[in-house]
């Protein structure tokens, strides 16, 4: 018996630099990000928003702000480097499609970025379309 594949869904990825150093450390702005952004993007929330500082780490991670939130169709993260005037963010869902010039501008509002690296990826080309056990 073959089994008939396809994607399982798509990870956006972007890097933000020369982001605004306020708003990359307003824990505030941060939760409300996470907290609105599901709703205009079309996913559903399954779990509040979680948004920790986090100092220090190493000399490549001057420490910042993360924040995460579960969606039914996955999941929305960030990891902001106020003092590197960087962010990285990822949206990652199991719908086939994903507006990412909105979101990209979504959050390029909000930044202030001075450039962005975006990626979109496939996931799981292998995914089984039916049921196997």
């Amino acid at each position: 018996m073959q089994t008939t594949t396809s994607h399982f869904g798509l990870h956006y990825m972007l890097d933000g630099y020369g982001a605004d150093l306020n708003r990359l450390k307003d824990k505030v702005a941060l939760k409300q990000i996470l907290d609105t952004l599901p709703q205009k993007i079309g996913m559903h929330p399954i779990s509040d928003p979680v948004v920790v500082e986090v100092g220090e780490k190493n000399k490549k991670d001057p420490g910042g702000i993360s924040g995460f939130i579960m969606i039914a169709e996955s999941h929305i993260s960030f990891h902001t480097f106020p003092n590197r005037g960087f962010v990285t963010i990822d949206v990652y869902t199991c719908n086939d499609s994903l507006d990412t010039d909105a979101l990209t501008k979504e959050f390029s509002n909000y930044f202030l970025f001075k450039e962005t690296e975006v990626q979109l990826i496939k996931r799981a080309k292998k995914y089984p379309v039916e049921n196997i056990q």
